[in-house]
């Protein structure tokens, strides 16, 4: 059982609920603090004028609202918002929104009716999620329109997904006997003025680029193993004199992944011998192919950026990002931008931008590989069949350019591209869950790309017949993917292998096949 409230919420307890099957339970402590928040504003709010409560809201907050029609208010908002249009999102990233929406209200400075908490939690362990669009929100006011669509379910209108089928939110409500959310105060602007929607999915992004980074990290260990690199690009001595912890981090997991291996070999052994100056032409190259040699120099800055990442997204999802802010403690209500959402904004440009340079990595690793003239050790395309007659893997890069091509587009940053709106009010806004979304797609795409280098290296591994000689733990990676890729000599359609090996890389932890880890320590889990 996960607990919200009380508590920092990590990412560990983020992806249990999400990929584990844990359920979710409230804080007691927190609860009583959200009820006083709510008495407090309730108490507060009489006869003063505050945003969002007696007035409209953004520009038309200089109209004041009527007492009667306050709460009426709230529901125009929650349905005039409501309006996102695209594709609805993912189950996955509709629930990973909802419990970052509940964390933040249950930090209890939003004065929302604790009855909305419970009904977020309800609908969290039941696998009742929102139908939220990906078109909307710019993420200045917060996830506006993402967060109307969750808003508009709470109340029991619209729609929700459940069990992979959509259905009219009352539907739902009453076959599970739960009772839509009313408005008492600012229930309404308390679900939509935030940024949990770029914030959930961000969450997911973080540990999606994780499991990304461990096997790209396991992917440039084996292609290096099966073409006999040298180990000094990733021993300790090169490494440990650029002060880099990622660089560091990287070429520790590679000699961790490598240890044992009968492939890989010794500068010294092979090159260092007096019999090798003799020679005017040297038959094998002195260095190694950047995308062989320099990996821990690629992926050390991957490394560092999702670790700040991981810390600035974890930091927004145990925040309060709502406006006004409710301060029950000190007697007073504070207004300003919390919901504003550049953190996440920016966290997720640097992000997809890294991922977007690890798929370049792979899909140059996947081409020295596929290129006879580069490699001089397999046959073009890694064909196992009659050259001319068979293709090989040749149908298959095409694939991995194309999606790799599609990432570095995808890279143009978001947070840069500000268009003010809403009668200027917005005039400056962060575009923080378009950014999230976009790297979601560059992170998906990815894993594809991953996934063709490699189908690569297990073909070229049985063309060398290598398998007794690879590592402990290159030898797993090898032994499990071929249980759901087989090796192939005669030309099929490879569009069905490739979907299972992309979601054996997603559902594969590197960890229990290799030994190795992302972080020095177990402190994230990585799905």
């Amino acid at each position: 059982m996960i607990v919200a409230g009380g508590r920092m919420f990590s990412l560990e307890d983020f992806a249990e609920l999400l990929f584990n099957g844990k359920s979710l339970t409230l804080d007691t402590t927190a609860v009583e603090k959200v009820e006083a928040s709510y008495r407090f504003l309730q108490h507060f709010s009489k006869e003063k004028l505050i945003y969002g409560i007696n007035t409209g809201f953004g520009p038309m907050a200089q109209y004041k609202i009527s007492e009667d029609r306050i709460l009426e208010l709230q529901y125009n908002l929650i349905r005039s918002h409501s309006s996102g249009s695209g594709a609805v999102l993912p189950a996955l990233l509709g629930k990973a929104v909802m419990i970052a929406r509940l964390n933040s209200l249950m930090q209890g400075h939003s004065g929302v009716h604790p009855e909305l908490v419970e009904l977020l939690k309800e609908m969290i362990n039941n696998d009742i999620t929102p139908c939220i669009y990906e078109h909307g929100g710019v993420g200045a006011s917060g996830d506006l329109v993402q967060l109307a669509h969750l808003a508009l379910s709470l109340i029991g209108e619209g729609e929700v997904l459940h069990e992979g089928k959509m259905y009219p939110t009352a539907e739902i409500f009453k076959k599970f006997n739960l009772k839509p959310a009313s408005i008492h105060i600012r229930e309404g602007l308390a679900v939509l003025n935030g940024t949990s929607a770029m914030t959930g999915i961000g969450m997911l992004n973080v540990l999606g680029a994780k499991k990304l980074l461990n096997w790209s990290i396991m992917l440039s260990a084996m292609t290096n193993e099966i073409v006999e690199a040298y180990d000094d690009h990733f021993s300790h001595e090169l490494n440990i004199v650029k002060h880099h912890k990622g660089q560091n981090r990287v070429a520790a997991m590679m000699r961790d992944v490598l240890k044992g291996s009968k492939m890989i070999r010794s500068r010294s052994e092979h090159l260092y011998r007096a019999d090798n100056i003799q020679q005017e032409v040297f038959e094998d190259k002195v260095q190694e192919y950047y995308s062989l040699r320099c990996i821990t120099q690629v992926l050390g800055p991957v490394y560092d950026t999702i670790v700040h990442a991981e810390r600035i997204v974890v930091d927004e999802f145990n925040s309060v990002n709502d406006n006004p802010v409710v301060d029950h403690e000190n007697h007073n209500i504070f207004h300003g931008g919390n919901f504003h959402g550049d953190y996440i904004s920016l966290e997720m440009d640097k992000l997809k931008t890294t991922i977007t340079k690890l798929s370049m990595l792979s899909e140059r690793q996947l081409n020295y590989l596929l290129n006879n003239k580069l490699n001089q050790k397999f046959p073009p395309f890694v064909n196992l069949g009659v050259l001319g007659l068979n293709f090989g893997m040749q149908g298959m890069q095409f694939t991995a350019t194309s999606t790799v091509a599609e990432n570095q587009t995808l890279s143009f940053p978001m947070s840069v591209h500000s268009i003010p709106n809403n009668n200027d009010n917005q005039d400056i806004v962060s575009m923080g869950c378009n950014g999230a979304l976009m790297t979601r797609k560059v992170i998906n795409n990815s894993f594809e790309v991953l996934a063709i280098q490699l189908m690569t290296i297990v073909q070229a591994i049985d063309y060398l017949q290598c398998v007794p000689r690879l590592s402990p733990a290159t030898k797993a990676v090898y032994q499990s993917v071929r249980q759901v890729f087989p090796k192939f000599v005669e030309d099929s359609p490879r569009y069905k292998e490739l979907e299972k090996v992309v979601t054996y890389l997603q559902k594969t932890d590197t960890t229990a096949l290799s030994g190795t880890t992302l972080q020095e320590s177990k402190t994230t889990a990585v799905h």
